[in-house]
């Protein structure tokens, strides 16, 4: 067979391509600069046809894709994705600069939404519904549910290669567009496709069977209006299909009573990442970077490619000089050679920049793979595109606070202090409680304070479609968060979920949300009698009142809120703590230190009853440490957190360890106290300066009987290996001299090695303009009071 089929007369021409493909688009521009053919028929969904016209806009830059969604249930959308190296996306292009009608002709988005509802009732779960119709995972599935075959799979398989990407780059990408035949590409892969099916079948996919029989549909009523003009670009594998003589009347049989939804279809922003199937989208390539560059370049791809590699690794600060170039470009052509290719691939690139400019380090390799093979490429979509009120008005904010959507990740750092700073955080708050994560909160690391918040930002295609599907509750990002937190607080179960609502609506500088909220935090805090769901509650509100008081919100009504639920937590507790087993106290536990936190929290908030609360809360901590019903991790715990607070003196403090500690006591309950004690952040200070605590623990651990220590010891094991490893080490050194010998002093007069006999004050002395130095101070050098106030 040679070319001449696809140009019988009569016949449309038929350009089978993979889809995302830069050989094929290549090809498909060769082939309609060839044939100029008079109308373009696209794979994709027919509703798009009125927003081809925005495909030339200037604004509009690749990656794509087209967005279907259901009018009455945003969230049920289907993604048509398009990059710039797209065989549809170059027919696209070709025709609108050629003055050519061009269409899609795909089953209308209207059936394939109202299908996938229709398959998730009768299956009773959620499906992906990111699966479009321009993508390889359909021409998989094309081949049915029983057979599951990769068409490009077998071909390369069959020509003796163990890697269809592989195959296709030879067979494809290397061979050269526009060279000699220009429709020869489309006659081999038709002709490969068609021994395919029928080997496979056409596997019995309904739906795939009702997708070809809606195409052959349009491309007949193309032909009436355009006779021989007409060229279609869709997949390879539905060639044979669409070239096969069947009749209307089946066709339209098919068709006949498909499920229907109202959808609307419009233009989104796409990226390289979601291209690849790292990213979780199946379209069908593993590196668009690598693609879009085979594309892009005029010329020497490899070379061009292993420049642009050693630009991103000096950047990255490593030393890549042009000779790394030369011998990377000598050792992946020497690769191919060897095994076999016609032109060097991304694989015998990437073992050269492994060899040569990684010298053998992965490391910096997944940074090529991350930032050049799959890329952080960001598409742009005129503003002119058909969207949802939301979707405008948060286009100009984001415009307003100058926060423009990436695809890579970057972190923001805000200073709620300034204006613009707010503004920012309250925009992010809003949109995560619409369930658009466009911004995830991080820890700072340039400050710390409530007055300071950072962000990790990453603008995804889904985004969109949460935008959508946010566009019910509001026109507005302001109206759709304040209907949206007043609908999930009359939802909400449980107190928890109130107070952390609550806590966003603050956050998010939603006054209007706060009264429906408020009310409802109230009403349930009067009912739920779970000390463990009140304690829970309590450091969320404490929280708000803090958020409340930085940036400026009225927060009087939480703070009664707030008061109530420390004087239920105050009663409660107590009876709550007694009897109970080795997991629940250590999930109490929690609840104790998160009430001591936001107790401690509570003093810092203007008009709130500190005083009295910290207060009532002392005598609860009492209570807990002294009685015998409590497990001795609360017991422990309650002695600590007094200690902390300076309510409890040391010798108090040891007593309290000493009565745990005593031989009455079983081993696994001591453990437990000092589980509670020492536990945490500061537990192993108060061991290191405190001899006295140091020496019960010690002479506790030392006094275990052999038969209860294999008990105790995971328990011991987890507390101390909680410490910080120079804490660890010093105990360890505490251990090893033994008592007596604690501090310096004792250490330097029993001769220890690296201590003198005394203080040598002329030594001392020169220590003093190091120490002036650094301190900034200005007095006299040789005064004696200065050298006294430096050894001390």
């Amino acid at each position: 067979m040679n070319g001449s089929r696809a140009r019988d007369a009569g016949q449309p021409l038929l350009l089978g391509v993979r889809h995302h493909g830069p050989g094929s688009a290549k090809a498909v521009r060769a082939a309609l600069e060839a044939s100029r053919p008079r109308v373009v028929l696209i794979e994709g969904p027919p509703e798009a046809d009125p927003l081809v016209p925005l495909a030339a806009a200037e604004d509009m830059r690749p990656p794509v894709a087209l967005l279907a969604h259901a009018v009455d249930e945003p969230g049920r959308s289907a993604f048509w994705p398009l990059a710039g190296f797209s065989p549809e996306w170059v027919a696209l292009r070709w025709a609108l600069e050629h003055g050519v009608p061009a269409r899609f002709i795909d089953l209308p988005a209207a059936h394939t939404l109202a299908w996938e509802r229709d398959e998730e009732d009768m299956d009773g779960g959620e499906k992906d519904g990111e699966d479009g119709g321009m993508d390889a995972g359909a021409e998989q599935d094309a081949l049915g549910e029983d057979v599951r075959v990769d068409p490009l799979g077998v071909l390369a398989d069959t020509a003796g290669y163990d890697d269809a990407e592989r195959w296709w780059e030879d067979v494809v990408e290397h061979r050269g567009a526009g060279k000699g035949d220009a429709l020869a590409p489309f006659t081999a892969l038709e002709e490969a496709m068609t021994a395919l099916r029928e080997t496979y079948g056409s596997g019995g996919h309904g739906r795939d069977l009702i997708r070809e029989a809606h195409m052959r549909l349009r491309i007949r009523d193309a032909r009436r209006e355009f006779e021989d003009g007409v060229a279609v670009v869709c997949g390879a594998w539905h060639v044979p299909a669409l070239r096969r003589r069947t009749g209307v009347t089946a066709d339209r049989a098919l068709l006949k009573g498909l499920p229907k939804v109202k959808t609307d279809v419009t233009w989104v922003p796409w990226t390289h990442r979601r291209l690849s199937r790292a990213g979780g989208y199946g379209a069908g390539i593993d590196s668009p970077g690598w693609y879009a560059h085979l594309f892009a370049v005029p010329d020497r791809p490899v070379e061009r490619w292993l420049t642009k590699v050693a630009g991103l690794l000096r950047a990255e600060d490593r030393t890549v000089s042009p000779g790394h170039v030369i011998e990377a470009v000598r050792l992946a052509e020497t690769l191919a050679a060897l095994r076999g290719r016609p032109l060097p691939g991304l694989g015998e690139a990437t073992d050269a920049v492994r060899a040569v400019m990684c010298e053998g380090s992965d490391v910096p390799l997944a940074l090529v793979h991350d930032r050049l093979v799959v890329g952080d490429v960001l598409g742009e979509v005129p503003h002119t595109v058909p969207a949802v009120p939301l979707q405008r008005d948060l286009e100009r904010t984001q415009r307003r606070l100058r926060l423009r959507p990436e695809a890579a990740e970057r972190e923001l750092d805000l200073d709620l202090r300034e204006e613009t700073g707010a503004a920012r955080s309250r925009l992010l708050h809003r949109l995560r409680l619409l369930g658009i994560d466009w911004g995830r909160p991080a820890a700072s690391r340039s400050g710390t304070g409530t007055f300071r918040e950072t962000w990790r930002l990453r603008w995804e295609p889904e985004l969109a479609v949460r935008t959508a599907e946010a566009g019910v509750w509001g026109t507005t990002v302001l109206a759709a968060a304040t209907a949206k937190a007043e609908a999930d607080a009359v939802a909400a179960r449980g107190l928890a979920d109130v107070t952390t609502l609550a806590e966003h609506c603050l956050l998010a500088a939603l006054p209007d949300a706060l009264p429906v909220v408020m009310r409802v935090l109230a009403d349930r805090a009067a009912l739920d009698t779970d000390v463990a769901h009140l304690a829970q509650a309590l450091p969320a509100l404490v929280r708000s009142l803090r958020y409340g008081d930085v940036r400026g919100t009225g927060t009087a009504a939480l703070t009664e809120v707030a008061a109530g639920l420390a004087e239920r937590v105050f009663v409660g507790l107590p009876p709550a703590c007694a009897g109970l087993d080795a997991d629940a106290a250590e999930e109490m536990r929690g609840h104790v230190d998160a009430v001591h936190g936001a107790l401690s929290l509570l003093g810092d908030v203007p008009a709130a009853p500190d005083g009295r609360l910290r207060a009532r809360w002392r005598a609860v901590l009492r209570t807990l440490s002294a009685r015998d019903t409590v497990p001795g991790v609360l017991r422990g715990r309650a002695v600590r957190l007094l200690l902390d607070e300076g309510e409890l003196a040391q010798d108090e403090a040891a007593r309290f360890m000493g009565l745990a500690l005593s031989p009455g006591t079983p081993p696994a309950d001591a453990a437990a106290w000092i589980e509670g004690f020492v536990g945490g952040s500061g537990g192993g200070l108060l061991l290191v300066h405190d001899e006295r605590l140091f020496g019960l623990v010690d002479r506790w651990l030392t006094a275990v009987p052999t038969e209860a220590f294999t008990d105790v010891l995971p328990l011991l094991r987890r507390t101390f290996s909680a410490y910080e490893s120079g804490v660890r080490r010093t105990l360890g050194e505490l251990v090893r001299r033994g008592p007596g010998r604690r501090d310096r002093t004792d250490t330097a007069a029993a001769g220890a090695p690296g201590f003198g006999p005394g203080v040598d004050e002329a030594r001392a002395d020169a220590v003093l303009p190091v120490l002036r130095l650094l301190l900034g101070s200005d007095c006299d050098e040789g005064t004696r009071g200065e050298r006294v106030e430096v050894r001390r």
